[in-house]
């Protein structure tokens, strides 16, 4: 039976619903940890160290397309609960066609700049070319990585999200069986685990334009449009928070990377580099849910269905709850096997992965709410509210405590900084939820 915005959710109807892109987001991580664990265990320590090291600076360029995918489902999802199809299909048009151009801009002014700014990122003469090499093959793929990025939103927008997984699941599979491939097989080294990733980084944002452009069964295709400036700024607007959440998420990784740089080495890079991996693949839980539920928050902010926003918050909220609980028990279990993976080579790179694994898994008990609710803010087209818990959680939270902690903790600070940050996210997160109930009426 075929699930759509407009109906009432029970919880079995929500997890259905949300389910692909849980899955679509968990599989994205997933398929991006392949990378560093064939670079870590094929190619080299220094290796994987100068991928940790330049991989936030690419991200931050690739952030404009999830900017525009969760800021433009919002507002195509709430035109579409106004009834406005043909406006919704015309925004969704625009702001693919943007992403594309975007992404071009974006990649040539990367590669331009790539080498001074892995200098500024602290790699020195044993890792800067290899900083360099992996950014730019990377950098290539930008447009299809930013589409790829969007298009996570808008399958779901689509009442698509099965389908979303299903291209999602294509990609994955084809960057692990190339990373095997070109790095196992052919020791292409870096370059190879770059190329690989965007290989599937084209299956994962060509094959959604080419199903969009044909006639199909979503509720999205894409059309003739004309440019909206004002429709531009409200997407950028409302997926503001995103932007930050991911820019900051991006700029403190830089900063952590220096504070370990410091405080153990190359090693301490390495460290991070496990920590963030599994980091991703466990918060993406988060990030797909938010993702699945968004439109349907939209459509019934749309359509004026109080009740049913009441009912999603609640739910959502108690799912996140349990869910947090259980991460970090699983987190807690599989820290040993997961460090022993990436780094079971060194002793001593394995004895600080470990403990740092132990103490930074505290922060999945507080991270799924900050997200959610960001994401709920987001859909309600309330950019402002959803930008600034993000800025508090990425960026303001977490760079106090990394920078605080460790002068007196020493690196256990660095790890536990992250459990500071999120705890203080989730309570600035309920305050916000509770300040704003009267407004929305959920």
């Amino acid at each position: 039976m075929r699930i759509q915005l407009s109906d009432h959710f029970t919880y079995r109807k929500l997890l259905r619903f949300t389910l692909p892109s849980i899955a679509m987001m968990i599989f994205t991580s997933v398929y991006g940890v392949v990378d560093g664990y064939f670079v870590s265990n094929f190619v080299g320590k220094t290796e994987f160290s100068a991928l940790n090291l330049i991989w936030p600076f690419v991200m931050i360029l690739g952030t404009v397309g999830f900017m525009l995918g969760t800021g433009g489902s919002a507002l195509v999802s709430k035109n579409m609960g106004e009834g406005e199809g043909e406006k919704a299909n015309r925004r969704f048009s625009l702001f693919v066609y943007v992403s594309i151009v975007t992404g071009v801009i974006i990649a040539l002014v990367g590669i331009a700049v790539i080498r001074p700014v892995a200098g500024l990122l602290g790699a020195d003469e044993s890792m800067i070319d290899h900083c360099v090499l992996y950014g730019t093959v990377l950098l290539i793929g930008m447009p299809c990585f930013m589409l790829q990025q969007e298009f996570q939103s808008f399958f779901v927008a689509a009442e698509k999200p099965q389908l979303g997984f299903v291209v999602t699941v294509f990609a994955g599979v084809t960057n692990m069986v190339l990373d095997a491939l070109f790095v196992a097989g052919f020791g292409w080294g870096l370059a190879g685990a770059a190329g690989a990733t965007i290989l599937s980084q084209t299956v994962g944002g060509v094959v959604p334009v080419i199903y969009f452009l044909r006639p199909n069964r979503s509720r999205l295709r894409l059309t003739k449009t004309r440019l909206e400036v004002r429709a531009l700024l409200r997407a950028c607007a409302n997926g503001s928070s995103e932007l930050m959440s991911n820019v900051s998420m991006s700029l403190v990784s830089m900063l952590y990377n220096l504070q370990l740089l410091h405080h153990a080495g190359a090693d301490g890079v390495s460290a991070y580099g496990v920590l963030m991996y599994v980091n991703f693949v466990f918060i993406s839980a988060f990030i797909g849910y938010s993702i699945g539920t968004a439109p349907l928050i939209g459509f019934h902010y749309g359509a004026g269905n109080r009740e049913e926003l009441k009912n999603l918050l609640r739910k959502s909220l108690l799912l996140i709850g349990i869910c947090s609980v259980g991460m970090l028990g699983v987190a807690e279990a599989l820290a040993k096997p997961l460090s022993l993976l990436f780094v079971g080579y060194d002793e001593a790179l394995l004895d600080l992965t470990l403990r740092a694994f132990r103490l930074f898994s505290f922060s999945f008990l507080f991270a799924g709410v900050a997200i959610y609710g960001s994401s709920f803010f987001t859909a309600l087209n309330n950019g402002l509210v959803s930008a600034v818990i993000s800025f508090l959680r990425t960026l303001v939270f977490q760079v106090a405590a990394v920078l605080l902690l460790p002068l007196w903790l020493g690196i256990d600070g660095i790890w536990v900084s992250v459990v500071a940050a999120e705890g203080m996210a989730f309570l600035v997160t309920l305050l916000f939820i509770a300040a704003r109930k009267k407004r929305y009426g959920y």
